[in-house]
């Protein structure tokens, strides 16, 4: 998994040098990307509404966290990893808080390699502890990271966007070498184990690489076989640990693939139809439209990648 991230960087970094620069402007914008600081008492739980996206957060709070069917009493510096499967809450323990908190999609920090998803990074995963202890010796290194991120969000460098991704990744290994605090317990019940299963099995099937690949699994009841369990029992085990149902995750998973195809790569609409799985190129125009709200030939034109022939 570390050589996969790592292989990241320097295929980013061949990707940036050969791309024409565009011309500076102070209004570039990033899309699926936000970092802002957090440096006032508070006590009162913040509440983060947006659940679709991903975070990383560098927090010195003393706090419970909630996370899924577990909880974590916080007394320090931490970073924090959620993903938009798990619900989670901090119920706030005095009036410090402090730190930076980024939210970012899986499109934002996978556009340039879609060959690893963020689901399948140890710091997503589900029953993966959500948060690692700094020391003292750590704290100022994770803080300049964070800062820098900050920074860059606002600067007017052309390619600040892989640079922030880089400044992510960085955040990511840091964690990555890490052990869990010793102090904090995990509790793995029997359900947040099968919707794990659950979310792996879905991701192995992606990305979807040629036209000739089609999706083995595509609805509950196949996912529940595969799995050798009652579809009734996955579906309540999926729902009791993440919130959403298991056909949720089944339609925001194709729906992913279906917008990182229709952009990334100059297939037919049918092609892209038939290899996700559905009969007809109209049931697939129907489910796109319905999830995204535009056609899937609207999507491609708007995303301005290239037309097939």
């Amino acid at each position: 998994m570390r050589s996969t991230w790592f292989s990241y960087f320097y295929r980013m970094t061949n990707a940036v040098a050969s791309r024409p620069a565009p011309r500076p402007t102070r209004e570039l914008k990033l899309k699926g990307f936000k970092v802002y600081a957090v440096d006032r008492p508070c006590t009162t739980p913040p509440y983060f509404t947006r659940r679709d996206y991903y975070k990383a957060m560098l927090l010195t709070t003393r706090a419970r966290l909630h996370y899924g069917h577990q909880h974590w009493d916080l007394d320090g510096t931490y970073l924090l990893f959620f993903n938009p499967h798990i619900p989670y809450s901090l119920e706030m323990r005095g009036d410090l808080r402090h730190g930076s908190i980024s939210l970012f999609t899986e499109e934002f920090i996978t556009s340039l390699d879609r060959s690893e998803s963020l689901p399948q990074s140890p710091l997503f995963k589900i029953g993966s502890p959500p948060l690692y202890q700094l020391s003292e010796t750590q704290i100022p290194f994770m803080t300049s990271i964070f800062q820098k991120m900050l920074t860059a969000q606002e600067g007017d460098y052309p390619f600040k966007a892989e640079l922030i991704r880089t400044y992510l990744q960085l955040a990511i290994h840091e964690a990555l070498h890490q052990q869990p605090a010793h102090t904090l317990v995990q509790s793995h019940t029997a359900a947040s184990r099968l919707a794990a299963r659950f979310l792996d099995v879905l991701e192995q099937q992606f990305p979807v690489e040629t036209p000739e690949q089609t999706l083995e699994l595509k609805t509950a009841q196949e996912f529940a076989d595969r799995l050798a369990v009652h579809v009734n029992h996955l579906n309540k085990a999926v729902k009791e640990v993440t919130g959403k149902p298991t056909s949720a995750h089944i339609t925001a998973r194709l729906t992913d693939e279906a917008k990182a195809l229709l952009q990334h790569t100059t297939w037919s609409v049918a092609e892209i139809s038939t290899c996700l799985g559905f009969a007809y190129p109209t049931y697939f125009n129907n489910f796109f439209k319905k999830q995204t709200g535009t056609t899937p030939l609207a999507y491609r034109k708007g995303s301005g990648a290239a037309l097939p022939d």
